[in-house]
C-alpha cells in the first residue's frame, strides 16, 4: 500500500466501519483527553443562510494510533427532505496527520455526524443520568432521534420510550421501528408535556427556534440532553430550566455562542459561572457527575470537532486494517 495515499470513504463505508459502542468509547476518550489538555482545542465557524447554513468544525487529538487533526464542513438545511428529498445534514470530514499535516482520509460526514452526536449523549447519560433510569422521551423522530435512542439504550437499561414529533406519522414509524430493533416499549406520543413529566431521561433533537422543554415539564432527578441547538438561532430549552438544574456542556465557549446556554445567557437567567462543568471534566474525574437522585442535570450538546476527530480516527484505522476505501493521490 502506498502510505502517501489519501483514503476516500463513502457514507456506506463509514457506516460499516463505525459501530455505536466503539464510537461512544472513542468520544468518551476524546472528552477525557481534552480535559487533560491533550487536544488541539476545538473551533467552529458558522455561516447561516435563510433556510439553513454551514459550519466548519476542527480539532485534534493524540490517540493511541497516532496524532490526528480533523476538519468537518457540514451543510445543515432542516427543510431539505420536504423541499428536495435530500438529507438535512450533508458534508465531508478530512482527517489529517497532526504531526506532518498530510491528509489521511476524506469521508462522508452524514453517518459519522449522527453517530458521534448520539455518542456524546451516551457518554453524558452514563455519567449524569440516574443509574436506574427506565423511561425516556425522544422529541424529534428523524435520523438523529433514532441514533440518540440507540445511544441511551447502550448505556441505560431502559424499559419505556415516548416518541414525539410534529409529524405524527413520523413518530408512529419511529415507534414501530425502534420497538422492534431495541425490544422495548416505544409508543408515539401526542402529549409532549405529559411524556416529559413521566420520563427519567428527556432528549430533544429538533431544529426548533423556540423552547420545547419547559421548567414545569421536568420532574426531580431527570437527565436532559439538549441536542438540537447547534447554531445561534436554534433553541429547545426554557432558560428557566437552566436555573433549576446542574448545567454540563460539551464545550463552554461553544455552548455560550450557539447552544441553549447561549439563550439562557441572553435572557439573563444564568451566567457562565453557573455552568457546573464541561463533560470532559466529569469523564476525567475532575468533577463528580450526578451527586443526588433528585437533581436535574442538563447536558447542552452543540457537537464538537473532538467527537469528529475521534470517530474519524476509528473509521480510518479500521479501513486501513480491512483494506477499505479508495486510495487517491491528491498531490499527483
Amino acid at each position: 500500500m502506498n502510505t502517501e495515499a489519501t483514503l476516500f470513504l463513502t457514507g456506506s463505508e463509514v457506516a460499516s466501519l463505525l459501530g455505536l459502542a466503539e464510537c461512544i468509547d472513542a468520544v468518551e476518550e476524546a472528552f477525557r483527553l481534552h480535559a487533560e489538555g491533550l487536544s488541539i482545542p476545538p473551533g467552529v465557524l458558522e455561516a447561516l443562510t435563510g433556510d439553513g447554513g454551514f459550519h466548519i468544525k476542527a480539532a485534534g487529538l493524540r490517540l493511541a494510533g497516532g496524532s490526528y487533526f480533523a476538519v468537518k464542513v457540514n451543510g445543515n438545511f432542516p427543510r431539505n427532505r420536504e423541499r428536495f428529498g435530500l438529507p438535512t445534514i450533508q458534508g465531508v470530514v478530512m482527517l489529517c496527520d497532526a504531526e506532518r499535516g498530510r491528509p489521511l482520509a476524506l469521508m462522508d460526514s452524514i453517518e459519522l455526524t449522527a453517530l458521534r452526536t448520539a455518542a456524546a449523549t451516551g457518554v453524558a447519560a452514563k455519567h449524569l443520568a440516574r443509574p436506574g433510569s427506565k423511561v425516556v422521551t425522544v422529541c424529534g423522530c428523524g435520523i438523529q432521534g433514532r441514533a440518540q435512542l440507540r445511544a441511551i439504550a447502550e448505556v441505560l437499561q431502559i424499559k419505556k420510550v415516548h416518541a414525539f414529533d410534529t409529524d405524527s406519522a413520523r413518530a408512529e414509524s419511529f415507534a414501530r421501528e425502534m420497538s422492534d430493533e431495541l425490544g422495548v416499549d416505544v409508543e408515539a406520543s401526542r402529549d409532549l408535556r405529559r411524556s416529559f413529566g413521566e420520563s427519567d431521561v428527556c432528549v430533544t433533537c429538533t431544529p426548533s427556534r423556540r423552547p420545547l422543554l419547559m421548567r414545569e415539564d421536568v420532574r426531580p432527578g431527570t437527565f436532559v440532553a439538549a441536542v438540537g441547538a447547534d447554531n445561534p438561532l436554534k433553541q429547545e430549552i426554557d432558560p428557566r430550566l437552566m436555573t433549576s438544574g446542574k448545567i454540563v456542556v460539551d464545550i463552554l465557549e461553544q455552548c455560550a455562542a450557539i447552544g441553549d446556554l447561549h439563550h439562557a445567557l441572553d435572557a439573563g437567567a444564568v451566567t457562565k459561572s453557573d455552568v457546573y462543568a464541561e463533560l470532559g471534566e466529569v469523564v476525567a474525574g475532575r468533577k463528580p457527575g450526578r451527586t443526588s437522585d433528585e437533581e436535574i442535570v442538563i447536558f447542552d450538546s452543540t457537537g464538537t470537532a473532538l467527537q469528529d476527530v475521534a470517530a474519524a480516527a476509528v473509521v480510518y484505522e479500521k479501513a486501513l486494517r480491512v483494506g477499505g476505501g479508495v486510495r487517491l493521490h491528491l498531490a499527483g
